[in-house]
C-alpha cells in the first residue's frame, strides 16, 4: 500500500499571503534554531509563518526513536546546545510572540530525557518576555516522572503529550513508545500540577476504528486531559507508515461532538489540525470562558 495515495479535494490547500514569513525566517536562521514546522513537514507552515508564530524543535533535529509516521530525522543525536534556551527566548521577543509552542524530539540517550533543558527554555523565555504563554509538547521522557516534575515546575501554561494513535496500532506506528505509559504522563501531570491545562493530540486515517478513537478520549479524559487534537495524518513519504484513510470534514466534525460529550474544554478537529496549529488561539479561548 502506497504511503501517497491521492489526496480528496478537501486536503488541497491554499498558498497563504506572506504575511510576517520573512521576519519568522529571519529570526529562526539568525538564531539557528529549528521548528518542528519544517522538520515534520508540517502542512500549515506557511499559514503560521504569515501569521507571525512558530513552534520551535529543540534538543536538536535529530530523533532517538523510530516511529514510522514521522518525518523528523533520525541521524546519530548529538549534545543538547546550551545556548539553545537563551537563543529561543531571544527569538520569542524578536518574533513579538504572546503564546509560543516549544516541543522536541525525543532523547532516550539523555537520562532525563531533556527535562532540565526544556525547563531551561521556559525560564529563559518568562524572563526576556514575561508576558508570553508557553505550551510545552513533550516526549513520554522514557517515564521518568522526576523528569516529569522538571518540566512542570517550570509553570508552563500547557503541557501536551500526544498519544499520536489508539492502543492496537502502537507495535507498528510507535514501536519504542508505550500507549499506556503515554496516558499515565498525562495524570501524573494533574497530579503533580493540577493548574497546569493538559492536552493530547491523535492522527486519525491510520487504521483505527471510530470505536477505537472513542476509547482513547475516555482514556484521556479519566487522565484529566482538558485539551484535545485530532487531524489527518499524511504520510511524508513512500519509506513511512502509509495512509489507509482518509477522514472526511464531516467525520472530523462528528468526532468535536463526541469530544465535546465528553466534556474536553478545547477541541480542535479537521483534516489539517497538527498538535500546535492554533496553539495559542485554543489556549486563550478556554482561559476567556472559565475567567
Amino acid at each position: 500500500m502506497s504511503g501517497t495515495k491521492p489526496k480528496p479535494p478537501w486536503l488541497r490547500k491554499k498558498i497563504p499571503p506572506a504575511g510576517h514569513s520573512s521576519e519568522i525566517l529571519a529570526a529562526i536562521k539568525e538564531g539557528a534554531l529549528h521548528t518542528v514546522c519544517a522538520e515534520a513537514l508540517c502542512p500549515n507552515q506557511m499559514e503560521c509563518f504569515s501569521k507571525g508564530t512558530a513552534t520551535f524543535l529543540m534538543l536538536g533535529p535529530n530523533c532517538t526513536r523510530r516511529c514510522k509516521f514521522c518525518a523528523v530525522g533520525k541521524l546519530p543525536v548529538g549534545p543538547p546546545n546550551p545556548h539553545e534556551p537563551q537563543r529561543i527566548a531571544r527569538a520569542v521577543a524578536k518574533m513579538g510572540l504572546n503564546f509560543c509552542v516549544l516541543t522536541m524530539v525525543s532523547r532516550d540517550d539523555i537520562p532525563d530525557g531533556g527535562a532540565e533543558h526544556i525547563a531551561a527554555t521556559v525560564r529563559a523565555i518568562r524572563k526576556e518576555c514575561p508576558e508570553v504563554g508557553v505550551e510545552v509538547l513533550i516526549s513520554d521522557l522514557a517515564g521518568n516522572w522526576q523528569a516529569l516534575r522538571t518540566v512542570l515546575d517550570a509553570a508552563p501554561e500547557v503541557l501536551n503529550h500526544n498519544i499520536e494513535t489508539v492502543p492496537r496500532l502502537y507495535p507498528d506506528v510507535r514501536p519504542q513508545a508505550d500507549y499506556r505509559r503515554s496516558i499515565e504522563l498525562l495524570a501524573r501531570c494533574k497530579e503533580i500540577a493540577p493548574n497546569i491545562l493538559t492536552k493530547s493530540g491523535m492522527m486519525l486515517g491510520l487504521g483505527e476504528t471510530q470505536k477505537e478513537v472513542h476509547t482513547a478520549m475516555d482514556d484521556l479524559r479519566n487522565a484529566e486531559c482538558s485539551l484535545l487534537t485530532l487531524g489527518q495524518y499524511l504520510a511524508p513519504s513512500e519509506q513511512h507508515y502509509p495512509v489507509v484513510q482518509y477522514v472526511t470534514p464531516k467525520e472530523f466534525e462528528d468526532y468535536k461532538t463526541e469530544a465535546e460529550k465528553r466534556g474536553f474544554l478545547g477541541i480542535a478537529s479537521s483534516p489539517f489540525v497538527r498538535s500546535s496549529y492554533r496553539a495559542g488561539w485554543l489556549y486563550h479561548n478556554i482561559i476567556n470562558r472559565l475567567s
